[in-house]
């Protein structure tokens, strides 16, 4: 039999997470979901696009919610280190 520690509260008392900022309007990634269009399985993507891991359907890449964004804005493009 385990003994929790002595001088401690039981059960811990944890501090509430702020409240999560809305980001959708301000350019972050969204988590959308739909059934693959081959096989039926649901699916979760971001953005609008898809791909399915079970029987490989992706869907066109321009069927996303957003444009994606040009080569020089990813971070790891090579100009901007």
């Amino acid at each position: 039999m385990s003994k929790r520690p002595r001088g401690r509260e039981w059960p811990p008392q944890v501090e509430e997470l702020p409240p999560p900022a809305d980001l959708t309007h301000h350019g972050a990634l969204q988590i959308t979901e739909t059934d693959c269009e081959r096989c039926g399985t649901r699916l979760s993507g971001l953005n609008g696009r898809y791909a399915c891991g079970v029987c490989g359907w992706t869907n066109p890449w321009n069927d996303g919610h957003r444009d994606l964004p040009s080569a020089e804005e990813d971070p790891d493009y090579p100009r901007r280190r």
